[in-house]
Order: C-alpha cells, then sequence, then structure tokens
C-alpha cells in the first residue's frame, strides 16, 4: 500500500478515480486533482511547502517533487506527464505539458502551457520559459510552441489514462 501520511498536520487530498501505486509515497501538504495517476516509486513531499497539482496528471516511475522550505512551491496544471525519475523542485508547469524523462526543474522556474522539455533537460532556477520544445543543460529553446506541440503533450497525458485504468482494482 502506498504511502500516504500527514505531516506537521498538513494532510494529502486526492482527487477522484486516480491510481496511486503501491509504493508511491504522499506526504503532507499535497493536493491531487482528479483522474490522476502516481505511479511506482514516485515521492511527492510536501513537507516544506505546498504541492499542488491538477486533473488528468501522470506522475510517472521514480519521479520527485518537492519544494525549498518557505521560497518555492510546485504548481502542475492539468493534462501534464512528469516522465520517468523527473524532478520538479519548487517549479510551476502549466497544463497541457511534457517533462521528459530524468529532466530537472528547479526552484521558481515557470514551465508555460503547451510546452515540452526534453529527456535529461535541465531548467535552471528562476528561469521563465516560452512555449516550445527545450533540451539541454541548461534547457534551451530548439522549437518554437505550436498546436502541435500542445497535442503531442495533451495526447502523452491521455495514453495515461487509459493506463491507469489497468492497475486500478
Amino acid at each position: 500500500m502506498a504511502i500516504i501520511r500527514p505531516i506537521e498536520g498538513k494532510y494529502p487530498v486526492i482527487g477522484k478515480n486516480c491510481f496511486i501505486a503501491e509504493n508511491a509515497v504522499i506526504i503532507g501538504d499535497v493536493t491531487i486533482g482528479d483522474d490522476c495517476s502516481i505511479w511506482y516509486g514516485a515521492v511527492l513531499r510536501g513537507d516544506v511547502n505546498p504541492i499542488v497539482i491538477g486533473d488528468r496528471v501522470n506522475i510517472q516511475d521514480g519521479a520527485v517533487l518537492h519544494t525549498l522550505h518557505k521560497k518555492s512551491v510546485v504548481e502542475v496544471g492539468n493534462d501534464v506527464s512528469v516522465g520517468h525519475n523527473a524532478i520538479i523542485h519548487g517549479a510551476k508547469v502549466g497544463s497541457d505539458v511534457l517533462v521528459g524523462m530524468g529532466a530537472i526543474l528547479m526552484d521558481n522556474a515557470i514551465v508555460p502551457d503547451g510546452t515540452i522539455i526534453a529527456a535529461g533537460a535541465v531548467v535552471l532556477g528562476g528561469t521563465e520559459l516560452e512555449s516550445g520544445v527545450y533540451a539541454g543543460v541548461p534547457a534551451r529553446k530548439v522549437k518554437p510552441g505550436s498546436e502541435d506541440i500542445t497535442a503531442a503533450a495533451r495526447k502523452n497525458a491521455a495514453g495515461y489514462l487509459k493506463y491507469k485504468e489497468w492497475y486500478k482494482d
């Protein structure tokens, strides 16, 4: 069974129709929207500041979401995929976003709607991106935003709506 526990009087809130893997960890001031999936080994540690996740979001295997004490929060919009082993540390992520496997988003970074962060990319703290595709260390724009990029990110998140149903009892 997943570890879902309060800390310092703050309790996780989990929306309707979510899948939480048996070894996922959700602690403290974490709010998860409806139709989300939190996969194996994912950690959402809302012990020092809030983590707010929108609807239809998938946090994939091994991903970690955390914040900087009293200096940053994690906000994730709707229809977002956070890839395997990605880290979101105190960053704000819009809707229709794909955060690639192993990508890192640092404190106070802002990722707008309709954006793809490539696998392994590092978005430095305090960076405010424009819509598009970003890759590299540090992350740099490699393609401008478009309806196709937004659709690709949304399609990835929609796939996980199907996958989570396979795992629910």
